[in-house]
């Protein structure tokens, strides 16, 4: 059987060690005077955070120095906005998730938003290989006045290189909860990636998926301007985008697919501009 090493790694049957990776980053943003601010950052392991300059809120973007995550590896992000900040969240590229040979690798995203605070959560597609096991987590804490966008979306395979079957396995969970009390909750399983997603009651054939969640004072207001986002999309020329959008208890949750990444990433970013009514962070470009 297998055994722990003392380096923290796992000894395989042949002896040799399989290191894992361990990333770790922390960031609290504070308002000052007319603009937001990192006041903390905390980094560990392959995680970095860069500030870069914005005429708008500021900026954060989480970079993985190592290239990607594969089965075991482990990865925290916390980030914690103080009253009335501002910030736009984002990642360097798309993450890309290996295959595993047992267990996933973790992703752990907590979220904490002060009163009048104001985040967009908006990574750039995670892409999932061939045998690819991913585990991801979102929890955010919000106060009852804050604005939290939430944009995540996942693809399976790399369709430029021939891959047109990927047999990966994916779980999010996402609990959301508003001046402490849960106002979201959800848990999502897709086995079998592209077999599942081929089925005409699952994805009719989609390659790429995504998951919106926009919860706001105003959020109920916003809802026919994200259909009319996915209308404009779905009738666009080229693979069909399919989306939908309702409102509910003070937020706005929507659904897109499609079989080709690119056009749902242009619909990620249509959406992220139409509801933070700013252009896209320059490394989305």
């Amino acid at each position: 059987m297998d055994s722990s090493s003392p380096s923290g790694g796992a000894v395989t049957r042949a002896g040799t060690t399989a290191l894992r990776a361990r990333g770790e980053a922390r960031a609290a943003f504070a308002r000052v005077g007319s603009r937001s601010a990192p006041a903390r950052v905390f980094e560990a392991g392959g995680l970095r955070l860069r500030f870069p300059r914005s005429p708008g809120p500021c900026e954060a973007v989480l970079v993985n120095t190592g290239g990607g995550m594969a089965g075991g590896d482990r990865a925290t992000i916390e980030l914690s906005l103080e009253r009335a900040a501002d910030v736009l969240a984002t990642t360097q590229s798309a993450e890309k998730i290996y295959r595993s040979e047992g267990e996933p690798a973790r992703v752990a995203t907590r979220l904490s938003l002060a009163a009048g605070a104001r985040l967009a959560w908006t990574p750039q597609e995670t892409i999932l290989f061939d045998q690819a096991r991913l585990e991801r987590r979102l929890d955010a804490e919000i106060a009852e006045d804050a604005s939290l966008l939430l944009i995540e979306s996942v693809v399976f395979g790399r369709l430029a290189m021939g891959e047109d079957r990927i047999d990966a396995g994916f779980k999010d969970r996402w609990r959301i909860r508003r001046a402490g009390r849960l106002a979201f909750a959800e848990e999502f399983r897709l086995d079998a990636a592209t077999q599942t997603l081929g089925r005409p009651a699952t994805g009719r054939g989609a390659r790429a998926i995504a998951s919106f969640l926009f919860m706001a004072p105003d959020a109920a207001a916003r809802l026919d301007e994200v259909r009319a986002t996915f209308d404009e999309h779905a009738a666009a020329d080229g693979a069909p985008v399919e989306a939908g959008a309702s409102a509910l208890d003070g937020f706005v949750v929507g659904r897109a697919l499609s079989a080709d990444p690119a056009r749902l990433r242009a619909l990620v970013l249509a959406v992220m501009m139409a509801l933070t009514g700013r252009p896209a962070p320059r490394v989305w470009q």
